[in-house]
């Protein structure tokens, strides 16, 4: 089967008690948060929603779950891909 791998930092990491997971692509990346949600219930309110998500090193937007349609130009999640969750970093 082939997987990529969500990296997960901080807050996240504390919220799913793991560094990492792998989950099979291709996938959306409209799906990632629900996927994460199904997994990790209440992570979209209590993490999620001030996190940051990058694919290979590059910035991304994660489209707002209720938006279902698959749009043309979507990020696809490819088998091998490295997704990293990053919460928000206060500096003082």
């Amino acid at each position: 089967m082939s997987t990529f791998k969500i990296l997960y930092f901080a807050g996240c990491s504390s919220y799913t008690s793991r560094a990492s997971d792998d989950f099979p692509a291709p996938l959306p990346i409209s799906k990632l948060f629900p996927l994460l949600e199904e997994k990790y219930p209440g992570i979209i309110a209590k993490v999620l929603g001030s996190c940051l998500v990058t694919v290979n090193l590059e910035y991304v937007d994660v489209p707002e779950s209720g938006q279902n349609s698959l749009d043309a130009d979507e990020m696809i999640i490819r088998p091998g891909d490295e997704v990293a969750i990053i919460p928000p970093v206060s500096s003082g």
